[in-house]
C-alpha cells in the first residue's frame, strides 16, 4: 500500500472538485463517470504524478467533452457532495492501492458509491475501503494485491502435482 502523500492528496482534491463540476455538464452524471472512465484526463490522473496533470478543472471538463462530443443524454444528476466525494475517495483508492481507477470502478461502482454515501462519507478512507470490499459480491480482502491472479493460478495448476509428489510413496525402500 502505498502512502497517501501531498501528492496523493492534491490529485484526489483535484478529481473531486472535476466530478463536482461535471453537473455544469448537460449529461447524466451516469454518462459523466462513464466518459471520465475512458478519457485522456483520467489516463493522465492515473499516472499519480503530477507532472501530468493540469489542475484545471474546466479545461479538464472541455477535454473530456472534446474527446467524447457533447451530449445531453441521461436525467438524473448525483448531488454535488456525493460526486466531490466519489471522485476524492475513487483518487484515494487509486493512489493508495497502485492500481487504475478503471479497475476500482469495477470493483466499487458509481451506483454503489452514491448509496453508500449517506453512512461511509465521514468515515476514514481505509475504513470505507474495507466496508466496501465487504458489501461486495467479490469480497475478497486480496482485490488489490497485484499477484493474486497469478498466486491463483498458480495454486490452480501447479500445487496439486506437486501435492501427488509429496504424497506418492517413496519407491526406493
Amino acid at each position: 500500500m502505498k502512502k497517501f502523500d501531498h501528492e496523493g492528496k492534491l490529485c484526489a482534491l483535484h478529481q473531486a472538485k472535476l466530478f463536482e463540476a461535471s453537473l455544469s455538464l448537460e449529461c447524466s452524471s451516469a454518462i459523466f463517470l462513464r466518459r471520465f472512465r475512458y478519457s485522456d484526463v483520467l489516463e493522465k490522473l492515473d499516472k499519480n504524478d503530477t507532472f501530468y496533470i493540469t489542475f484545471d478543472v474546466k479545461s479538464d471538463l472541455e477535454s473530456i467533452e472534446t474527446q467524447f462530443g457533447s451530449t445531453k443524454y441521461g436525467k438524473e444528476k448525483y448531488p454535488s457532495n456525493v460526486l466531490y466525494w466519489m471522485g476524492y475517495m475513487y483518487r484515494y483508492i487509486s493512489y493508495t492501492r497502485d492500481h487504475k481507477t478503471p479497475y476500482v470502478m469495477n470493483h466499487f461502482p458509481p451506483e454503489l458509491m452514491k448509496d453508500v454515501y449517506p453512512s461511509f462519507h465521514t468515515q476514514d478512507p481505509e475504513w470505507v475501503i474495507e466496508s466496501l470490499i465487504d458489501i461486495t459480491k467479490d469480497n475478497r480482502k486480496t482485490i488489490f494485491d497485484k499477484y493474486e491472479r497469478t498466486k491463483e493460478w498458480y495454486r490452480k495448476n501447479y500445487l496439486p502435482e506437486i501435492l501427488a509428489k509429496i504424497n506418492e510413496p517413496n519407491m526406493t525402500n
